[in-house]
């Protein structure tokens, strides 16, 4: 696994743009010498365009920003929006830029999902929340629910350095950005570090040295769970040993609680999901649906101890095909107020699911059904794996003025 943990950080959560975007858009405005920023989607919207203010005020005030978006995430970006930050020195590049046929999107697969921040080394910011104007509530019912952290400390440093990394290759080596980290700390210190501050570790997932280490995370602490696992994803859809191992932690006795999307921005996200249902409750796994808004989340939380925060899922395509990135965090406090916060979402806004009541040849399709699902789902990383060997371009944006 690519993660290195180390001790001594500050990490707080920010819950939905309303926490979220002032504190980045903040520390933007703070910004010295270097802004690095990664993001699946930006908007020409209010939001973006914000961001788009602050990140052209640090250009002018002498610092280096760079700022990679995902393709497939953020298409149409217009020359109105793009061209005054080239103009400003702004480095733009676009992950996997968007093919058509007839119109339509067809490279889908392959996505950079990073939502990451850097500002001069001394904070960032991960986890799931993007740049439109739809994370924030005054979007209406489709506003998304959303989590992400702020980080000072030393696994800055680490975040920095895999940012840096990025610049020269979309998915770098770890040996590659773990050198330049340690490399800054023997020329710089270790600086910021929080008194009983917490344990903490930046763990990416990609297409070449770490295509399970989120996950490997993940199965690691549900395995060595003993007294509640609880999980909020917008996307679930694990594959076999995930599966396994939360129905195994919930028949030794560990609460498990999963808190899944019971109104999704796209409806195909809970009828897929719902093909687990059954499975899971009949391991006495409890199942919530979130009900008021779109849960865009991705976090989770273990015994009050062990708590992740990020850009990944749990489904086929943010666990075999995208670039994700976590902060996982062993921390009482922080999970501890993660949880409330979870544990108030579910009192609030959730219903759980009851185990579907079916005849007797409705429960033989349904285990059919489960057992085809399943063994797709086992095999889908090595197919996976062949469909995103190649390596990714990312290219740099250029102006629009001859």
């Amino acid at each position: 696994m690519n993660s290195h943990w180390v001790p001594g950080n500050r990490i707080e959560l920010l819950e939905n743009g309303e926490s979220y975007y002032p504190r980045v858009f903040a520390a933007i405005a703070a910004a010295g010498r270097e802004v690095l920023l990664e993001t699946f989607i930006l908007f020409d919207d209010k939001v973006g365009q914000q961001l788009r203010q602050a990140l052209l005020a640090a250009a002018a005030r002498g610092a280096e920003v760079h700022v990679l978006v995902d393709g497939w995430g953020s298409p149409d970006l217009p020359a109105s929006f793009t061209q005054p930050l080239l103009d400003a020195g702004v480095h733009l590049r676009s992950f996997e830029p968007v093919q058509r046929l007839f119109g339509a999107r067809i490279n889908l697969l392959r996505r950079m999902h990073h939502k990451l921040v850097v500002v001069d080394g001394r904070v960032a910011f991960v986890g799931g929340i993007n740049y439109s104007i739809d994370h924030l509530e005054e979007f209406g019912p489709l506003a998304k629910q959303d989590y992400a952290v702020e980080v000072e400390g030393p696994l800055v440093g680490q975040i920095q350095a895999f940012c840096r990394a990025n610049l020269q290759a979309p998915q770098p080596a770890r040996g590659q950005w773990l050198r330049r980290w340690r490399a800054s700390l023997a020329r710089d210190g270790v600086r910021d570090v929080h008194e009983d501050g917490a344990v903490a570790a930046f763990v990416t997932r990609d297409n070449n040295e770490h295509r399970t280490d989120i996950e490997r995370h993940y199965r690691a602490a549900v395995r060595s769970a003993r007294q509640r696992i609880l999980i909020a994803n917008a996307y679930f859809f694990p594959g076999y040993r995930l599966l396994r191992d939360l129905r195994r932690a919930s028949r030794r006795g560990v609460q498990v609680d999963l808190v899944l999307q019971g109104h999704p921005d796209q409806p195909w996200v809970k009828r897929a999901t719902e093909l687990l249902y059954r499975h899971l409750i009949r391991a006495d796994v409890r199942v919530y649906e979130y009900n008021e808004r779109p849960l865009h989340g991705k976090v989770a939380v273990v015994d009050d101890i062990w708590a992740t925060v990020g850009s990944s899922n749990l489904d086929p395509t943010s666990l075999s095909l995208n670039l994700e990135a976590n902060v996982v965090v062993r921390d009482a406090a922080f999970a501890r107020h993660l949880r409330e916060r979870i544990d108030h979402l579910m009192a609030q806004s959730c219903e759980r699911v009851q185990r579907p009541a079916t005849g007797r040849l409705r429960s033989a399709w349904i285990a059919v059904r489960s057992m085809i699902v399943f063994h797709a789902l086992r095999r889908f990383p090595a197919w996976a794996s062949r469909s995103s060997a190649r390596q990714p371009r990312v290219v740099p944006m250029r102006s629009e003025v001859p």
